[in-house]
């Protein structure tokens, strides 16, 4: 109690400099929309994404400091509004592309007309808002009164970034070397086509030892990176799910299923493909011949995926389970501490909060503002209202937990997909209770479920970032409004990127598919699995027996002390996806290795600089994603221009298609050798007091 007492941040409270200016707002709501769009770009593809925070606090101190004279608390106001931008976009991109699979009425899911630009961007920010505004009265008690039982420990590294930055130093190298990289690699993969893109090798159908195994790996900068973010722990659950779904299920189903048309028969029930007399769909199946041209994502779609919706829905809740003594702790906790004001005339400046009043005539406007607002779903002012109601109490309750679990194993670790999971069923079971079941509801369900998603990942996000306030000494309400105007900017620019990234190409649109979103390019995991539970929990026409066989194995799992969540959404993407991921992470744990043999310390923090190199590797990739859907959706022409740059079919005829997929493949090693050579140097920033 003591230390909590005699703590003393890095800018004393009585010292006043530069905070809340408009060079820090704006630099970092320019920061929060590209880290907002890379976000939204690894959250569809890979179910995954990275802290904003260390790399913006990095650039800030490096162009801020360096060009535009900023403060160590101006470079906190940029870190802390770009930062938002993270959260958002998990929530949103975890959740809201579920109105594209929900049940389909007349050839078209019941929420497609909520999938458009403006209710995308109303619930983001709404999510957003919430997440922020039930962290206001919260901060003095886990935060302060916490200091020492709660770490936070993102939010520590982003204080100890800021801090080395204001002592000197030049930290920021490593990552912009990381993002130079990545960019010169995505021209060559992108744009060029010298680098394959997604090198595979599927055994044939009729083999009779291994059919319809299929290794892939989408060998992208940002994979790497992330993979050696996470670990090789991790990781390594990840791809393990996908070697089971890939190497096991698949060779195992083309074994017994003799008749593809019982394939194709499937994916019509679950609305991959019009009519088994029809071409197209995943695996493009062929009517004439009743055989698919890719055997093995056609069992993936059909039946692979329904078992790791099942795996990843029951890990979710496995997660949230094992979390329930905190969270009922943290609620106790949190409830108590608003009876404990402030009652001395005189606040510190680093001690004021935005007033209690603005957390509840902001929680009534969001409340009726979902009442009257026509784009949200719901056949009622009344019934609205009850959405608003349900996103208020649910995310006051996993708000105060979100906040607690981050402080104690770092957002990274933050059970949202469990927190969505238990809203997204409660909701059902209210709607249920009330007579309200059947198709025309499932969209107002995902609402109140992708609003607390969102809420809770910015609420997690928030909390990392008072904490860093915190320990270099801001001002906690500038903090707070800089995150009100880092969600309502990033969440303009993350709906526009969704839109952007749904847009079909036209091999997609031969295919059949009318959104990008769901398929193998961007599998969007989390909100195909939100849309999977909401219509089997409401119009009851969801596959239970493979759903129950995934819950089953995540049981399994974690009985067998293995990450259940972890490998199931291993088991729900595709190998491509998760392989190249396993492989950062087995660099980060051959340089752990190698340094304990050396006996040095491992790498352990994000100012090593493997990590910094990784980020910047992540953030360079999936910027250069992102601009180059920007670039081909935008317009046809440049699309057209881009083609004749692609030398891919004249590798193919130089070297054979072979040959061209194993050369990707040593670009993609030269890369992941890069990280290591990086991560095995010495030099590292080291904070002093």
């Amino acid at each position: 109690m003591q230390e909590k007492k005699t703590f003393k941040p890095f800018v004393p409270a009585d010292v006043h400099m530069k905070e809340f200016t408009l060079k820090a707002i704006v630099m970092g709501c320019i920061m929060g929309c590209l880290f907002g769009a890379a976000n939204v770009y690894l959250a569809l593809k890979a179910g995954l994404t990275v802290s904003a925070s260390i790399p913006i606090a990095v650039i800030a101190i490096t162009i801020g400091r360096k060009l535009l004279k900023t403060t160590i608390l101006e470079n906190n106001i940029i870190q802390t509004t770009g930062s938002a931008s993270e959260s958002i976009a998990s929530g949103v991109a975890f959740t809201l592309p579920g109105f594209l699979f929900l049940s389909v009425v007349n050839d078209q899911s019941v929420g497609e007309q909520f999938f458009n630009y403006l209710t995308i961007l109303i619930l983001a920010i709404f999510g957003g808002l919430l997440g922020t505004l039930m962290m206001i009265p919260l901060r003095r008690s886990l935060i302060v009164k916490e200091h020492d039982t709660l770490p936070y420990p993102e939010g520590t590294a982003c204080a100890s970034v800021l801090k080395a930055g204001e002592k000197g130093g030049d930290i920021a190298k490593t990552a912009f070397w990381g993002v130079s990289v990545a960019l010169v690699y995505a021209f060559l993969q992108r744009i060029v086509h010298v680098v394959a893109e997604v090198p595979e090798f599927t055994t044939k159908l009729t083999n009779k030892y291994f059919p319809a195994a299929k290794i892939s790996g989408e060998i992208t900068p940002e994979y790497l990176g992330v993979g050696y973010i996470i670990g090789p722990r991790i990781s390594g659950a990840l791809v393990a799910g996908g070697v089971l779904s890939w190497l096991v299920f698949n060779p195992l189903l083309a074994t017994l299923i003799q008749d593809q048309t019982m394939i194709a028969a499937q994916l019509v029930k679950l609305g991959y493909l019009s009519s088994v007399t029809m071409p197209g769909g995943p695996g493009n199946w062929n009517p004439v011949t009743h055989q698919f041209a890719d055997t093995a994502d056609a069992m993936y779609r059909a039946y692979i995926r329904q078992v790791g919706a099942g795996a990843v829905a029951a890990g979710g809740f496995i997660t949230l389970l094992k979390t329930i003594p905190t969270i009922i702790s943290s609620f106790k906790e949190s409830i108590g501490s608003l009876k404990d004001k402030v009652t001395t005339n005189t606040v510190a400046r680093t001690d004021k909060d935005l007033s209690l009043s603005v957390v509840l005539i902001g929680s009534l406007a969001l409340i009726l503002l979902m009442a009257f607002i026509p784009m949200i779903p719901g056949d009622s002012v009344l019934s609205k209202l009850l959405l608003g109601v349900l996103v208020v109490v649910f995310g006051a309750f996993f708000v105060t937990v979100s906040s607690r679990i981050v402080g104690i194993i770092g957002s990274s670790n933050n059970p949202i997909s469990g927190m969505t999971i238990a809203t997204v069923m409660a909701t059902c079971l209210v709607f249920i209770g009330i007579g309200w079941s059947g198709k025309t509801y499932e969209p107002m369900v995902l609402v109140v479920g992708g609003m607390i998603c969102i809420a809770a990942a910015n609420a997690g996000a928030t909390s990392q970032d008072l904490k860093t306030g915190y320990i270099v000494g801001a001002t906690p309400r500038f903090q707070q409004i800089a995150l009100f105007i880092g969600a309502i900017v990033s969440s303009i620019v993350i709906g526009f990127t969704i839109k952007v990234l749904d847009t079909p190409t036209s091999d997609m649109i031969k295919q059949g598919f009318t959104h990008a979103i769901g398929t193998d390019k961007f599998p969007g995991p989390q909100a195909t699995l939100m849309a999977t539970l909401i219509k089997g929990i409401l119009s009851f026409n969801l596959d239970w027996q493979f759903v129950f066989v995934g819950v089953a194995l995540a049981v399994v799992m974690e009985l067998c002390g293995v990450n259940s969540l972890g490998f199931a959404v291993g088991a729900y993407l595709p190998l491509s996806t998760t392989l190249p991921i396993f492989a950062g992470g087995a660099v980060r744990g051959i340089v752990d290795w190698r340094k304990r043999s050396k006996g040095e310390q491992p790498e352990e923090d994000d100012l090593g600089k493997g990590n910094l190199f990784a980020t910047g590797l992540v953030a360079g990739g999936s910027l250069a994603g992102v601009a180059v859907a920007l670039l081909t959706a935008g317009s046809e022409n440049i699309a057209a221009q881009l083609e004749k740059l692609n030398a891919e079919s004249g590798l193919e005829k130089a070297l054979s298609p072979e040959l061209y997929q194993l050369l990707g493949v040593v670009f993609f090693i030269i890369m992941a050798m890069m990280l290591y050579r990086i991560a095995m140097k010495k030099e590292k920033i080291v904070i002093t007091e």
